[in-house]
């Protein structure tokens, strides 16, 4: 589902339905990790500690993208900065996934980003998935850092903390969170097998131009 111009039960039961996604697939654990998605002038986004399981569509918070304190009975996730910065630096997105899977999580901790390992690396707008700097988690720090790595990317890590990915709708969000799962863990394999040849600008060029007419388009 893509983000709508209004704030709607069926809106806030696809955030619902996406952050539990994200735990099935074991993208996320707990708590942590959040979703959020583009409403017209707000966004709607997971409140904060509360488990997936027994959220319901009125505990979903309502915060304008303008700036201003959130709606409703529950506290906006800790990171809702950097989901609002997300949504105001990029105008085509419509929704954000943050979680902490394992093995990007593992390649954050090293502060170590994704080169062009593979050609799906293109999935994610340019030849590497960039390592957002650290900050600490719930600051503006934070989310200048990470609105910084992804001026040209459509995820990126965050370093000893987790991952980020931006779509025009949550489908593609959670899809593109758990390519980059895949991609994170077969760089790791990778690496442990003497380390991956590396594809050159001029391969990565021509993905990205096939990239274009893809099933899953990129994000402009």
């Amino acid at each position: 589902m893509t983000g709508g111009d209004a704030d709607t039960p069926a809106l806030r039961r696809a955030v619902i339905d996406t952050a539990r996604a994200m735990e099935a697939k074991g993208l996320n654990q707990g708590t942590s990790g959040n979703v959020s998605v583009r409403a017209g002038p707000v966004f709607l986004i997971t409140p904060s500690g509360i488990p997936y399981d027994a959220m319901e569509p009125e505990m979903i918070a309502r915060m304008p993208l303008a700036g201003g304190p959130a709606e409703g009975p529950c506290r906006p996730s800790t990171e809702w900065h950097l989901h609002r910065a997300l949504l105001r630096a990029r105008p085509a997105a419509g929704a954000v996934i943050h979680a902490h899977p394992v093995h990007a999580t593992a390649l954050a901790m090293a502060r170590r980003g994704i080169p062009a390992c593979h050609y799906m690396v293109a999935a994610f707008g340019g030849d590497d998935v960039p390592l957002a700097p650290y900050a600490t988690f719930g600051t503006e720090a934070l989310s200048d850092a990470v609105v910084a790595a992804m001026a040209d990317r459509t995820a990126c890590l965050m370093a000893n903390h987790g991952a980020v990915a931006i779509a025009d709708g949550l489908d593609r969000a959670l899809w593109r969170m758990e390519e980059l799962e895949t991609l994170a863990r077969g760089y790791i394999l990778s690496l442990q097998a003497g380390g991956p040849h590396v594809l050159g600008r001029s391969e990565m060029e021509e993905t990205l131009v096939k990239f274009a007419d893809y099933g899953l388009r990129p994000l402009p």
